[in-house]
């Protein structure tokens, strides 16, 4: 009898032992759990500039490469390290994005009538009305090949000018302006301007001498005097300024100002279709 107890003993299970050694090792793979949890959670972080494509964006169509997929105000770096950044608004909506801002007139709050340091260093408000600055634009189309936008719009009436070479040149050689290619719906009011210098109210050099910045209150790439005036006079059509005002006559004539107007620059070799 003492026999056959004993042996029913060895062979009985153990559960209790068993449940408690599983509990164990539950314990112990949820230790290494929260352990592998810890480890990850201690990994130093990756910061956004060794990841970025461009670390030191030179304009913005760099900036929408590193993943920036909405418009607005970014810092650039023009030498292409780090350094002195220049605040820009980059328009990342319009033909693919990555258009750096350099021209906006919207409401009239900023005054255009300016003088040559003035445009020089640039002015007014990113977010509204403002000029980048002719030093600025000469250092960003210097570059390589860049291409010229200008949106314009009046009402639910938009229309747009697309040059495929485009720069300023320096201050040395008076802010030169090269735009050719046309391609667009406004029509080539720019064409009679390229080639020309830059002209302020202190420093007039249209060609024939006739003060056409002061005659028509802007800082422009005059001629004789414009076909396209977009930093003129901003307003409404009143008689006796429709000629200063903001004009692109091979879009709504010489009698008509535009209210909104938007000029933009990007790499010519920047391919909406591939970009992302």
């Amino acid at each position: 009898m003492l026999f056959t107890l004993g042996l029913l003993l060895l062979l009985t299970p153990f559960p209790s032992f068993q449940t408690t050694t599983n509990q164990k090792r539950d314990h112990a793979g949820s230790n290494v759990t929260k352990t592998s949890t810890v480890l990850t959670l201690l990994k130093p972080k990756t910061t956004s500039k060794q990841i970025l494509r461009f670390p030191f964006p030179t304009e913005c169509s760099q900036e929408l490469l590193n993943g920036a997929l909405e418009s607005g105000e970014v810092d650039i770096y023009p030498q292409g390290k780090e350094g002195q950044a220049v605040r820009v608004y980059c328009d990342m909506e319009t033909d693919g994005g990555g258009w750096t801002v350099f021209q906006r007139r919207t409401n009239g709050k900023t005054d255009f009538y300016r003088t040559w340091s003035d445009y020089k260093a640039g002015f007014g408000n990113l977010s509204e009305e403002f000029w980048l600055g002719n030093d600025r634009l000469h250092n960003l189309t210097s570059m390589g090949p860049v291409g010229l936008r200008v949106d314009m719009r009046s009402g639910n009436d938009t229309v747009y000018a697309h040059y495929t070479n485009f720069s300023v040149a320096s201050e040395e050689k008076n802010y030169v302006l090269t735009a050719s290619g046309y391609t667009g719906t406004a029509g080539d009011s720019l064409r009679y301007h390229n080639g020309r210098s830059f002209s302020t109210r202190d420093k007039e050099l249209d060609s024939l001498g006739i003060h056409c910045a002061r005659n028509y209150m802007g800082g422009w790439w005059y001629k004789n005097c414009y076909k396209a005036n977009l930093n003129g006079l901003y307003g409404t059509n009143s008689n006796n300024q429709v000629s200063k005002l903001v004009i692109w006559i091979d879009w709504k004539g010489k009698d008509f100002s535009i209210p909104f107007t938007e000029m933009k620059f990007r790499p010519s070799r920047f391919s909406p279709a591939t970009h992302g």
